[in-house]
């Protein structure tokens, strides 16, 4: 019991690392092995491989029916430029203001022209700050873009021209995806597919980053 309270505290803390990982594998080793030693009574006399299945068995049960769900209920964490960003799930949408950062769901998204060309994401969750909201009118040129006439620093492959009114129960998060340099594809059909993700419905919220996560401040990209 000690040695699974010390490895949920050390899972907790360094939530998302290897560390932390490590401690949540040992921590279901040592449920299951308690488990399998607990009913060893009724086991002895039972075949080698009637044993080995039992033991399988409870650990698949175990972890796929106690600690994933435990583990991806409350709390979420992503990987961001390399360290992670815990992101507390039980919040409402509701309360998402102008500037603060959300996590959300960014299915893939491919653009692609007649030679194969494109603009690919693979990422199945976004972290990214609130730029505006529903009825705010977002402007783009060259060098800024502004927000209810506020500028801003210009973004990478935000367009240079243009206006955009935020629709209903949508947000405006310029989106932060890598994209490959292989492809012989325009800045013009870039900036198209990354506005087409930078338009996100409010349906589409997945949690908000703690500011911290115990003692470390947590690094947003």
């Amino acid at each position: 019991m000690a040695a699974c309270a010390l490895l949920f505290a050390v899972f907790i803390v360094w939530m998302g690392y290897p560390l932390g990982n490590y401690a949540f594998g040992l921590m279901l080793s040592v449920h299951t092995s308690g488990f399998v030693y607990y009913c060893s009574p009724w086991l002895s006399n039972e075949p080698f491989r009637h044993r080995i299945f039992f033991t399988i068995s409870t650990l698949l049960g175990l972890g796929l029916f106690l600690y994933m769900p435990l583990r991806t209920h409350w709390l979420l964490p992503l990987r961001v430029n390399g360290h992670a960003v815990i992101v507390e799930k039980f919040v409402m949408s509701g309360g998402v203001k102008r500037g603060d950062w959300v996590a959300y769901k960014l299915s893939g998204y491919f653009f692609s022209n007649h030679m194969g060309h494109g603009v690919l994401n693979q990422t199945s969750l976004g972290l990214g700050s609130v730029l505006a909201m529903t009825g705010d009118r977002v402007e783009f040129s060259t060098n800024q873009f502004t927000v209810n006439g506020v500028p801003h620093t210009h973004l990478p492959h935000m367009p240079e021209t243009g206006n955009w009114v935020v629709p209903e129960n949508h947000w405006f998060i310029w989106p932060n995806v890598a994209i490959s340099g292989n492809w012989n594809v325009g800045e013009a059909s870039i900036s198209s597919a990354m506005m087409q993700m930078a338009d996100v419905q409010e349906k589409q919220f997945a949690g908000k980053p703690f500011n911290y996560w115990f003692w470390r401040k947590q690094i947003l990209p």
